[in-house]
């Protein structure tokens, strides 16, 4: 049985990362999960963008925080990647819920503000959509507030080093039901000591077919990756 094939930030190797138009690739290519990352608004909206400022990804420029809503539905999401998507938008956690009826893991960024895990749970909780979504972070008080919060919600740590007894200890006291790691950090030793801890392992970021072999025979739970139709359709044909 193949690993779980879940789209990286969206089918981001061929849409622009965290847009709508990436989101609904993924779903289109049969992708099992999406991922995608969360920050706060100036006026406490909960918006889908990965870097902590927008010029990499939108026409705006500055933190992401700084701004409100208003201010970001008027920038441009699509067109740094390619000009066939100018006019993408950066959308909310609610709009991605509305608009795709996959899994998704929900990655919280919580910088300027305290508040995020409490923001997004609502929103998740409002979609009706908390036994289809993973919370998982870096930010270790994020997924400790999440938990005081809810005793339901799901949520994995987010790791990155091979002190995975680090990583273990964290799953345990917030109550994670997976590991995500960086895919360097996902060794026969990380990995045995996962499965002692009935931990499942889902590895980022993996766009190399070889790669995806070798780890799904290593006993990952799922892949991260740019490009969800490589595995979903080696053939080409998508």
């Amino acid at each position: 049985m193949r690993p779980l094939v879940i789209a990286h930030r969206g089918a981001s190797g061929t849409s622009p990362e965290n847009t709508l138009a990436a989101f609904r690739r993924a779903a289109e290519l049969g992708a099992d999960m999406i991922e995608l990352d969360v920050q706060v608004t100036r006026d406490g909206a909960v918006v889908v963008i990965h870097d902590y400022t927008l010029e990499r990804t939108t026409s705006g420029t500055g933190p992401v925080h700084a701004h409100t809503l208003a201010d970001i539905r008027r920038f441009d999401a699509g067109g740094w990647f390619d000009p066939a998507f100018r006019g993408e938008r950066v959308p909310t956690l609610a709009e991605t819920f509305a608009a795709v009826a996959l899994p998704v893991n929900v990655e919280l960024k919580p910088v300027g503000a305290d508040d995020l895990e409490a923001r997004a749970l609502a929103v998740v909780e409002e979609a009706g959509a908390l036994e289809r979504t993973v919370f998982s972070s870096f930010a270790m008080d994020a997924l400790e507030r999440l938990r005081a919060r809810s005793a339901a919600a799901r949520l994995a740590v987010l790791w990155e080093t091979d002190r995975i007894g680090d990583a273990v200890a964290w799953a345990r006291r917030v109550g994670a039901r997976a590991l995500h790691l960086r895919k360097d950090a996902a060794t026969p030793r990380t990995l045995e000591i996962a499965a002692a801890q009935h931990l499942p392992v889902r590895v980022w970021t993996v766009n190399d077919q070889a790669e995806m072999g070798t780890l799904a025979a290593a006993g990952v739970e799922g892949i991260f990756t740019d490009f969800p139709e490589r595995f979903l359709h080696p053939s080409g044909r998508a």
